[in-house]
């Protein structure tokens, strides 16, 4: 059976803005692959809160530089057959990636680099490689998720030609998720459960063929 990563960021762990909490284990995008491969692959869910591509955040008691742990991660369940990467939102915060799409889609661009130079003592390879790019942000009224993401509404909005250039470039497929899913005002940045569903059946669907 072969191993589906999905690498990502409070999007992929199924943050629920209206908790705040965690969607239903079913709800979350990476539990509807799995449902909808029924069985052709399984699916691993790798979600942190507040991931990076590959900036620190010194604010956070976790390490969420994506980088710096991919390496970890992929060696934890390798033989990886498809890496989906859906990072770059928290990268528009101005105290991480810097506030700008194109430090995200640099950031992406490492992690490809990563995924495919890593030093398997098994001699495993990483296939196929989807990158993600993020929904586009909304307003909200929420103070504090203004304050971290309110500057980056229109900067949100280059993720998908930003991430297009790094997949081209790089020979991975690119989803982007903005044409699936829509980030619900509560807090601007975060699904409700109808769209990381929504998000869950795209990524599905690109899947099965790479299966």
């Amino acid at each position: 059976m072969k191993t589906v990563l999905c690498f990502g960021d409070s999007l992929t762990w199924g943050y629920d803005a209206a908790g705040p909490g965690r969607h239903r284990y079913e709800d979350r995008w990476p539990s509807v692959v799995g449902e909808r491969l029924g069985g052709r692959a399984r699916v691993v869910a790798e979600g942190l809160n507040g991931r990076t591509t590959a900036y620190d955040d010194h604010l956070s008691p976790a390490d969420r530089n994506g980088a710096r742990l991919l390496p970890t991660i992929l060696a934890t369940h390798e033989p990886v057959d498809i890496l989906v990467i859906a990072l770059g939102s928290n990268d528009l915060k101005k105290h991480t990636g810097g506030g700008r799409a194109a430090e995200a889609a640099f950031g992406m661009a490492r992690l490809v680099e990563i995924a495919r130079q890593f030093p398997s003592p098994f001699g495993f390879r990483v296939g196929e490689i989807v990158l993600v790019s993020p929904p586009a942000l909304v307003p909200t009224a929420d103070p504090d998720f203004d304050a971290m993401f309110g500057h980056g509404l229109a900067e949100s909005r280059r993720f998908k030609d930003a991430y297009a250039r790094v997949a081209e470039a790089t020979g991975c497929h690119h989803l982007d998720a903005a044409d699936h899913c829509v980030a619900t005002p509560l807090d601007g940045v975060h699904l409700d459960a109808a769209n990381t569903c929504a998000l869950g059946e795209a990524v599905a669907r690109m899947l099965i063929p790479l299966i």
